[in-house]
């Protein structure tokens, strides 16, 4: 979520494009195998129409469970001491309705693959015909294909020694054929564990964002610059595996391209890595995007889980999981990241490392950045539930507060910005904030070979963040 830094001032309001997720694509579907016809001769189900397929295995035991259950066991409303429950009969119509609409998102998100690859950490990787990825689900990409590669900013060294042979899947020695890109595949599983089904793949929509706000849970370490036009951003960033405390939280590091008020109408690009369990069903720290138009409500998507950004890549899969990562006292791993505005076209593209593009928003997709960015921001952010009654130790970073420096705490550094030339410059007026210092703080500085750098993070709980 990005952070208000300064007092909320009302942005013009923009004409904004009409935009819609749409284009559905059905599977066909074998006969699903169950003995459902011969319990039915023995007992008398209520009639639910329902589709099963064999392709979605867990929501078929689910339905089933879901039948039987409700015939032999009816749940009623209970009371816990003086204190009615309320809401507890088992409504296995709505359930079969959820799990049908889960059915349908994951045929909405999910393409028919040319190649199917297993990863060493459970994710299949599907690899999909380039032109049939969500993004040309948008009414405006209907026919279109992938833009071919923009001009790079002026300034900008590819010869970071960076490979592509980053994420887990990759190791498998299996790639992706020409003409296509890999997509994680999502699965049951993955759309259970959400919240709701209707807003998978979206950020939870909270308060507005302020340093003067601690009660939306969402907590921040990070550097920015504003006061200028911005056209894009560039950062390399350590990445750590931080301890999650709690499913439903979260912790991450990234870069965000920001424009409009922190209400309603805030747009925001970003890409980093975090780790979700809620999101992934792990712990592993992935590579991931997101994007919004106005502030997280009803606008955009992580990944490739709705019609937004464009890939181009087929060597890397967004939302799979990177390794290596880097070790307290040992080794450091770091990837480099670049954002910047096409001058030609106006569409946002992300590179990684040295030179592979990776694809790009398009820009119809926004408001405000359909000009240029007022605000970059770097760096780490936690959810801090507080389930306990205490402040969660989910680590961010490395876990390690910014004072132990260089192997163990975790870093931003060489961060420049994209000027209206399309020239990459240094940073001339960063500013650092923690909103939670006592959990988390972060420390700026400047030389020759890390450029504008700083090292951010923490452990969460301690005693000084009881």
């Amino acid at each position: 979520m990005a952070v208000d830094v300064f007092p909320w001032t009302k942005s013009k309001p923009r004409k904004t494009q009409p935009r819609s997720v749409g284009g559905t694509r059905q599977h066909k579907c074998g006969q699903a195998h169950t003995n459902l016809s011969t319990y039915r001769s023995k007992r008398s189900f209520p009639n639910m129409a329902f589709s099963l397929c064999l392709r979605f295995p867990i929501i078929s035991l689910l339905v089933h469970f879901l039948l039987v259950v409700s015939t032999l066991c009816p749940v009623h409303s209970s009371q816990f001491g003086n204190h009615p429950v309320a809401n507890q009969t088992f409504r296995p119509k709505d359930e079969l309705r959820k799990l049908n609409a889960i059915r349908l998102r994951l045929q909405q998100i999910n393409k028919p693959p040319v190649k199917t690859i297993q990863s060493p950490d459970g994710d299949i990787i599907d690899c999909v015909v380039s032109h049939k990825q969500p993004a040309f689900d948008h009414p405006l990409m209907k026919g279109h294909k992938p833009l071919d590669p923009p001009e790079r900013p002026r300034g900008h060294n590819q010869m970071d020694d960076l490979s592509e042979n980053f994420q887990l899947w990759s190791l498998s020695g299996e790639s992706c054929p020409e003409g296509t890109i890999p997509i994680r595949r999502t699965r049951e599983e993955d759309m259970l564990r959400a919240s709701s089904v209707r807003r998978f793949g979206r950020k939870k929509i909270l308060k507005r964002v302020r340093r003067d706000t601690s009660g939306n849970g969402h907590e921040h370490a990070i550097g920015y610059v504003t006061g200028d036009e911005y056209y894009g951003a560039k950062a390399s960033i350590n990445v750590w595996a931080p301890l999650v405390e709690n499913p439903n939280e979260f912790s991450l590091s990234q870069m965000w391209v920001i424009s409009g008020s922190f209400a309603d109408d805030l747009n925001t690009i970003e890409v980093g890595w975090q780790v979700s369990p809620e999101l992934y069903g792990d712990r592993y720290p992935r590579f991931f995007t997101y994007w919004t138009t106005d502030a997280y409500q009803a606008t955009g998507c992580y990944n490739l889980l709705c019609s937004g950004f464009v890939q181009t890549n087929s060597k890397i899969a967004i939302g799979a999981a990177i390794s290596p990562t880097s070790s307290y006292g040992g080794g450091q791993f770091d990837i480099s990241l670049l954002i910047w505005k096409d001058p030609k076209h106006g569409n946002w593209w992300l590179e990684f490392g040295a030179g592979t593009l990776v694809g790009y928003w398009p820009s119809f997709l926004f408001t405000h950045l359909g000009d240029h960015a007022s605000m970059i921001q770097f760096g780490g952010e936690t959810v801090n539930s507080a389930s306990s009654g205490s402040h969660t130790s989910t680590q961010m970073g490395s876990g390690h507060f910014a004072e132990e420096g260089f192997g163990k705490a975790s870093y931003f550094r060489n961060m420049q910005v994209v000027d209206w030339d399309n020239n990459l410059i240094p940073l001339s007026n960063l500013k650092v904030l923690a909103d939670h210092p006592n959990c988390y703080d972060i420390q700026g500085g400047v030389n020759n070979a890390w450029g504008n750098y700083f090292y951010y993070g923490g452990p969460g709980r301690n005693v000084k963040c009881p």
